[in-house]
């Protein structure tokens, strides 16, 4: 187990299975995105790595911590046996509804955990939930840069804001010293519930229809 978790997070028996279910859903989605291109089992790997600790990664250098899967072995080893299954799986069992709201879950456990672990560093509060939307948020952002893929931040879909949900919810349950375990199953409940309802009714947000260059010619 990451001893900077254990250290850091009392109920350290329920972090590091969000921290394995986190990265292995978003592991997955890197792989597969390789897959989809065609690529090599080492991309997918490499994939399957950025994805899988890239939001933590940020967030760790960003909070002067040590990066959480550089001590420990296990978070690398689980990136890679996510890769090697979707090399030798049909792309067909993992694509889909299923895929969607498995990275729904991991989404929004990783921000709850992000946020979580910036507070317990002493990181105000607003920052702190900032860290827990980028833990959540980072990995797919730097995936599909590597990658030349259309950013999810530049998509109308409902995806930043699940996450920055259970960031806020997370860090006023735990600044009211709630039990921590209730928080984080609230929080992380919360997001994925609306990750959920943005995927099942296509719900997406308004973009900017402001047109000064049409009131400027009238």
């Amino acid at each position: 187990m990451d001893p900077l978790i254990v250290d850091i997070v009392d109920t350290a028996v329920l972090a590091y299975p969000l921290v394995l279910v986190g990265t292995g859903v978003f592991a997955l989605s890197g792989a597969l995105l390789a897959a989809r291109e065609g690529q090599t089992y080492v991309t997918m790997v490499f994939f399957a790595l950025i994805t899988g600790v890239g939001g933590g990664s940020v967030r760790d250098i960003l909070i002067d911590r040590p990066v959480f899967w550089i001590h420990d072995p296990l978070i690398a080893a689980l990136c890679v046996a996510v890769a090697t299954l979707a090399w030798f799986t049909p792309r067909r069992w993992w694509e889909g509804q299923l895929l969607e709201y498995a990275d729904a879950f991991g989404l929004t456990a990783y921000a709850v955990l992000g946020t979580a672990i910036s507070l317990s560093l002493g990181v105000a509060t607003v920052p702190a939930m900032l860290m827990g939307v980028v833990t959540g948020c980072a990995g797919g952002i730097v995936r599909d840069m590597v990658a030349g893929a259309p950013s999810i931040l530049l998509q109308p879909e409902l995806y930043v804001t699940p996450a920055a949900v259970s960031s806020v919810l997370c860090a006023l349950g735990l600044l009211a010293e709630l039990p921590e375990t209730l928080v984080w199953a609230v929080s992380a409940l919360a997001g994925f519930g609306l990750r959920s309802a943005a995927l099942y009714w296509s719900i997406t947000l308004p973009g900017y229809s402001r047109d000064d260059s049409a009131k400027a010619e009238a």
